[in-house]
């Protein structure tokens, strides 16, 4: 997901979530869809630090996104990552990543 007009549309119609080191915005699929599709958008602002930090709060992101990528609903997803998310350890990023996408009713089953 690339185009600004659709991040903005789904900051305002998904439903947030947030932990102390990501937010994730969530908009389930319509059922009466025909295609089954996971669309997701990773956002870091200059809040995190420079463009090194961004990219690495992105590429965590990402690479957890991948890991949990099957067992989750098809729908929109954008990752917002905050000031904490480069530094974060990583089992601790893995865990309120999957806190996240609980609370937002993502996961399959």
């Amino acid at each position: 997901m690339k185009l600004h007009k659709r991040f903005q549309y789904i900051y305002r119609k998904g439903k947030s979530q947030h932990t102390s080191s990501v937010v994730l915005f969530y908009l389930p699929q319509k059922s009466s869809t025909q295609d089954s599709t996971k669309l997701v958008g990773f956002t870091a602002t200059k809040k995190i630090g420079n463009a090194v930090k961004r990219n690495r709060s992105k590429r965590r992101l990402r690479a957890l996104f991948l890991k949990y990528s099957p067992s989750l609903k098809c729908g929109t997803y954008i990752f917002v990552a905050k000031a904490s998310t480069p530094d974060y350890p990583a089992d601790k990023l893995e865990l309120e990543f999957k806190k996240v996408i609980s609370r937002a009713k993502a996961f399959n089953g």
